[in-house]
């Protein structure tokens, strides 16, 4: 990928930081993207990663001297440069390196855990497997981890922390994320930690 690797044809938004769960689909999207067979695949990654982060009014580029993705707001951009005399915080801008091991190493965690959440879709349905597939991100990429090494204490720091603040779920699937979770170490053939959201809401 190249440093022309942009979406800019968003209205800038407020200043708000993008939502953990944001950043997490664009660090996805982007090594998915390299880890693609073709150059098909590749764009149609990218393509996905610009459209996740214009939908919050941010242009995704990678910076190419530290291999770094950088997500710019729109607002700092003018024909594909970012101007410097725009930047009025650089808090706003996420930085997520992508350089050296962690790439073979993610990809090797996000196959298994992919293919774990399709286990619970095949099985259960799209509603679980949406629960599923935000406990992936959250542990593939907070962790680096395999979803079904997670302990009770990062169960609940997912559901309390990330769940609350980054999925969009109905009321139906919020309900669902107990069992949703259970069925995840069950496709992993491993017993779940004793927890539930009950638990974690009291």
């Amino acid at each position: 990928m190249t440093d022309t690797d942009s979406t800019t044809d968003t209205e800038p938004d407020d200043a708000a930081p993008l939502p953990e769960a944001v950043v997490d689909d664009a660090e996805r999207l982007t090594r998915l993207a390299r880890q693609a067979p073709d150059a098909a695949e590749a764009d149609a990654y990218r393509a996905d990663r610009a459209e996740t982060v214009a939908a919050h009014d941010y242009t995704a580029r990678i910076r190419e001297d530290d291999d770094t993705l950088v997500l710019y707001p729109d607002e700092w951009i003018e024909d594909g440069t970012v101007q410097l005399d725009r930047i009025d915080d650089t808090d706003r801008a996420v930085e997520i390196p992508l350089s050296g091991s962690g790439d073979d190493t993610w990809a090797t965690v996000e196959a298994h855990n992919a293919a774990l959440v399709d286990a619970v879709d095949d099985a259960h349905g799209s509603m679980h497997a949406a629960n599923a597939r935000a406990f992936a991100d959250f542990m593939g990429n907070h962790y680096c981890r395999r979803v079904e090494t997670a302990t009770a204490d990062e169960l609940a720091e997912f559901y309390a922390e990330y769940y609350r603040r980054n999925v969009w779920a109905s009321a139906d699937q919020q309900a669902a994320l107990d069992a949703s979770l259970k069925y995840v170490f069950a496709a992993a053939d491993t017993e779940c930690p004793e927890w539930s959201t009950k638990s974690s809401d009291e």
